[in-house]
């Protein structure tokens, strides 16, 4: 079985106010790229993966307009994937939804939210539609903190009955938007750590759940967080990722991924990507380790395999001129697949 995680740049962009896809010569939100070369660059990827679930992060966007769900289908049906159906959470107001597109004939899935509202009551990790209590700026003081784009729970069972869990994640981006001079680019920049840090301990603590339940797990998506990406990581000690996964916790509640084990776990000038911007104060590209596809100790013990699809480093891509040039096209992000003995 191949399960994959890809962040589709604005794939709500390719589609108008009433959720028809607009296969036109119009430009999407790529630079330079019309919205029919992102779609069809966005057909020769999803074929070319043939997983059998696809994690999508920044799927289109679902309002009372338009549903995430049919124009996934839609997208699928142009393209004639067999991932033909879709399923959506809970939705947010970023116009970017976590949604899975997948085979029904090889999967059965349903959203499976865990947790209650309250956590004070409760005693396990809250629902992720609902906030979490942490103090983060060390006053004694607790602060409700919340996700713009909840994580998808799903439930999921293979034909041959075995059942795992799948949890779809974009954790808010550090970024310090809005700020104007550099005491504010600072301040903005260490209270979105700490926002997003507290994210990724609740995620944390739902882990720690389903291992503890002996659920087969994988968390699966895009961090905004990995080794070097600012000047801020010293002064929190560790990322969001080495929370989610564990990092120095016991084997046995750790999660892996193999990627984040080389990042993380050597000071290598040479180490694995997903992601590919222009920046345009410098003149060229950087390439960031941004999402992950982590597993859970018993499914790391079935020996899987993991690619990144990457257009420069993935042999496989490279060697194929037209996959190549359309993960160029399809996305600032490249897909991770999983494929795995279920």
């Amino acid at each position: 079985m191949r399960i994959a995680t890809y962040n589709v740049e604005w794939f709500t962009n390719l589609f108008d106010r009433d959720g028809r896809m607009l296969e036109d010569g119009g430009w999407s939100s790529r630079h330079n790229v019309t919205r029919a070369d992102q779609l069809t660059a966005l057909g020769i990827v999803f074929t070319a993966l043939d997983a059998d679930a696809v994690m999508i992060i920044e799927a289109p966007d679902s309002n009372r307009r338009h549903k995430t769900v049919d124009m996934l289908e839609a997208f699928a049906a142009r393209y004639e994937l067999r991932t033909r159906k879709a399923l959506l959470g809970y939705e947010n107001e970023t116009q970017q939804e976590i949604a899975l597109l997948y085979d029904p004939d090889r999967l059965k899935v349903r959203h499976d939210p865990l947790g209650q509202p309250d956590h004070a009551h409760s005693g396990a990790a809250p629902r992720f539609d609902s906030s979490y209590r942490i103090d983060l700026d060390i006053d004694a003081t607790p602060d409700l903190v919340r996700f713009s784009k909840p994580p998808l729970e799903i439930a999921a069972r293979t034909p041959a009955g075995r059942a795992f869990r799948m949890i779809g994640v974009h954790i808010k981006s550090k970024a310090p938007h809005g700020a104007t001079t550099e005491a504010q680019v600072k301040r903005l920049a260490i209270e979105n750590r700490r926002k997003q840090l507290a994210q990724c301990i609740w995620l944390r603590e739902r882990v720690l759940e389903h291992l503890a339940a002996g659920d087969s797990l994988m968390v699966m998506g895009d961090f905004n967080d990995g080794p070097g990406l600012d000047e801020y990581e010293k002064l929190f000690g560790r990322s969001g990722v080495e929370i989610v996964l564990g990092w120095d916790e016991p084997h046995e509640t750790r999660l892996y991924d193999p990627h984040a084990r080389v990042a993380f776990g050597k000071k290598l000038a040479a180490a694995p990507a997903t992601a590919r911007f222009y920046l345009d104060s410098e003149g060229c590209f950087f390439s960031a380790l941004l999402d992950y596809l982590m597993v859970s100790p018993d499914l790391k013990a079935m020996r899987p395999k993991w690619r990144i699809w990457h257009p420069f480093d993935d042999p496989g891509s490279y060697r194929v001129p037209e996959l190549r040039e359309a993960l160029l096209t399809a996305s600032d992000h490249f897909p991770v697949t999983l494929d795995i003995d279920l």
